[in-house]
């Protein structure tokens, strides 16, 4: 009789909520001090109406719900969250550069994966 071994997750080979949560932490202090996304005044007033730790709580279950961990995503779509923003394909192409200036800072490869991971999603809340 042969057993299959389970396949870890993306979420597992990551570390879990907290290694996830950590990078998510760091991102979106930078994220929200962005002088490219904030030169954009709808991303500058989000960023300046919702709070940094709701924003970081919502990232987080989103990543670990989209990497198949246990927790289930309970925010708004994309699209809703992000559309009326229109970012800009260079707006995105920043957001995703931030995610790996603490890959390069602290060489870890949970955050590169993660960042790979992100950057990854395809934005269907850019501008047209």
């Amino acid at each position: 009789m042969s057993s299959e071994i389970a396949k870890p997750t993306l979420y597992d080979r990551l570390g879990g909520v907290y290694s996830i949560a950590a990078v998510v932490d760091d991102f979106i202090d930078r994220v929200m001090h962005n002088p490219v996304l904030n030169a954009n005044a709808a991303v500058d007033e989000a960023h300046h109406r919702v709070s940094a730790a709701g924003f970081k709580y919502y990232v987080t279950e989103m990543v670990c719900w989209a990497t198949r961990g246990p927790q289930n995503y309970t925010g708004r779509s994309m699209s809703e969250s992000h559309k009326h923003l229109k970012i800009t394909e260079s707006e995105w192409a920043d957001f995703c550069k931030d995610f790996f200036i603490p890959v390069r800072l602290k060489n870890c490869p949970i955050y590169l994966q993660v960042a790979a991971f992100i950057s990854k999603r395809n934005p269907a809340h850019l501008a047209p």
